[in-house]
């Protein structure tokens, strides 16, 4: 198997000039032979990332070649000089970055939530780093304005929203606490002017066990205190149990707190459990709670009608959403959205009138200024490479690429299923995260109960070293509050077949029967 012998720096050379080429010599700075200078560096690099799509693409090909990191510092100058290096330096200094990176669109890596390499979201961000623009005026970036209003109306839609407003944000993360800041400004308009002295009393949210550890950042990074995000159980597939959370708010209101924010999670980041939306939008309804819905990783499945309901049904009576196009639908990081039911909450809420950037006397509608609905100034243009990747695809493209992966999943599960000596299937999933256990020949005799788990649990470390050694197969593990560490699969690239899921199982096989 080869571990990326096309990046080698010998590879791609500069062609032969008099001295050494820098920077100075191509454009802006140098506007006579500059423009030719450029051509060719450009053209070179091109060359090195289109031979890494190769080998993302190409199952002879390692998924990494691994050094630990004292050892890729001794193998990488990573120095920063006092004076300029050559332009062949950089063509090397690239050339060898992507030799030792992780290709995470090979379709043997199953390591995270966002796998894969979607070529046309790719070229979208190409293009999107060559225009360099930024994204809070219309005035300076017109046509990506245009496309982020169209999609996130697009997008609104399939949730199930009338109206509303939506914002790309950096990562899901924020997304979450954009909710967060629209339910407390509803609530208390005046928190934004004269900050906690407009509320009397405790605030407090509620969230999963199982939510993504974002949602408790949220009260750590606005004051509420973790404390006070208090955690709903949920059941033994991962999914909050209704009946705690009316339980836990009801407690919470005798001991004259206000509750006010509640996050359902749709697809969840170890299990991909889906929180129960109806029964929670009828408590939130019931105690005139905002909820949220952090469908960051689910997202995706509002695409497929043979796949969103159950799981996501109810979703349109939420207040808002996160929806992670990064994930499951592919596009390339980042790329967060967050979607609103009521219009006007995110200028409201956010809004600081900027006078070098948000005049209201510009010449054209000045609502397609979506910097001051923002906490941010700078914002990455994270729009184009999903625009592109939507007009490729199609909705109808998006809908096959999330019934294949689901079946893919479901191939998974019954192979496992088909060799219980090897492997131990944790739960029926409801989405592409797979979880279980490969049980090593010394196990395999042993009747299933904790001390099975525990040796189980402490090979699986040991197993993924091996994997990530070999170079030929990533997949992640981690423990939760029932279970010591378990492998949990995931599937969400357009690049796997039922032949990687064979060789994945096959290949835990051999690198880990004897541990």
């Amino acid at each position: 198997m080869s571990a990326g012998g096309g990046l080698e720096p010998a590879n791609y050379r500069l062609g032969k000039n008099v001295a050494p080429l820098t920077y100075t010599d191509m454009l802006p700075y140098n506007t006579q032979q500059g423009g030719a200078v450029t051509r060719e560096f450009l053209l070179k690099l091109v060359e090195i990332l289109l031979e890494f799509v190769r080998q993302t693409n190409d199952r002879n090909c390692k998924v990494l070649d691994f050094h630990h990191p004292a050892d890729m510092r001794r193998i990488l100058d990573l120095e920063l000089p006092d004076r300029p290096v050559t332009l062949q330096q950089l063509i090397d200094d690239c050339c060898l970055t992507l030799k030792y990176q992780v290709k995470t669109g090979h379709p043997r890596f199953f390591n995270q939530l966002s796998c894969g390499l979607d070529l046309v979201s790719m070229a979208g961000e190409w293009l999107t780093a060559t225009a360099n623009t930024n994204m809070f005026t219309y005035e300076i970036a017109p046509v990506f304005i245009l496309m982020e209003t169209v999609v996130m109306e697009k997008m609104r839609e399939i949730i199930g929203y009338h109206g509303g407003d939506s914002i790309l944000a950096p990562g899901g993360s924020i997304s979450n606490l954009y909710a967060f800041l629209a339910a407390r400004h509803r609530m208390f308009p005046d928190y934004k002017q004269k900050g906690l002295s407009c509320i009397p009393g405790q605030l407090v949210m509620y969230t999963s066990d199982q939510c993504h550890y974002s949602i408790k950042s949220c009260a750590a990074v606005c004051g509420l205190g973790v404390d006070n995000c208090v955690e709903v159980p949920s059941d033994a597939r991962g999914r909050m149990i209704p009946s705690e959370l009316e339980r836990l708010i009801l407690e919470r209101k005798a001991r004259g707190h206000i509750p006010f924010f509640v996050n359902a999670t749709a697809g969840t980041t170890v299990l991909g459990a889906f929180d129960p939306i109806e029964p929670i939008a009828d408590i939130c309804q019931k105690y005139k709670l905002w909820l949220h819905i952090d469908a960051a990783w689910g997202g995706g499945l509002l695409l497929s009608r043979k796949y969103r309901h159950p799981r996501l049904s109810g979703i349109e009576r939420s207040d808002s959403v996160t929806w992670n196009p990064h994930k499951l639908m592919g596009a390339l990081l980042q790329c967060s959205t967050v979607h609103f039911k009521q219009d006007g909450l995110l200028i409201s809420c956010n809004q600081m009138s900027a006078e070098y950037l948000f005049m209201q006397d510009k010449l054209y509608d000045v609502q397609y200024d979506t910097g001051d609905k923002v906490i941010q100034c700078g914002r990455h243009n994270d729009i184009f490479k999903l625009w592109l990747q939507w007009r490729s695809k199609g909705t109808e493209g998006f809908e096959k690429h999330m019934d294949r992966l689901m079946e893919l999943s479901e191939y998974m599960v019954a192979r496992i299923k088909a060799m219980p000596d090897k492997f131990y299937l944790i739960l029926e999933p409801e989405m592409v995260n797979v979880s279980f256990w490969y049980v090593p020949t010394r196990a395999r005799g042993l009747p299933h109960g904790p001390e099975r788990e525990k040796i189980l649990g402490q090979i699986t470390p040991v197993l993924k070293g091996r994997m990530m050694t070999a170079g030929t197969l990533m997949v992640g593990y981690q423990p939760d509050d029932v279970r010591p560490n378990f492998f949990r699969n995931i599937i969400s690239s357009a690049a796997v077949v039922e032949a990687d899921i064979d060789f994945l199982l096959a290949e835990m096989d051999r690198l880990g029967h004897d541990l």
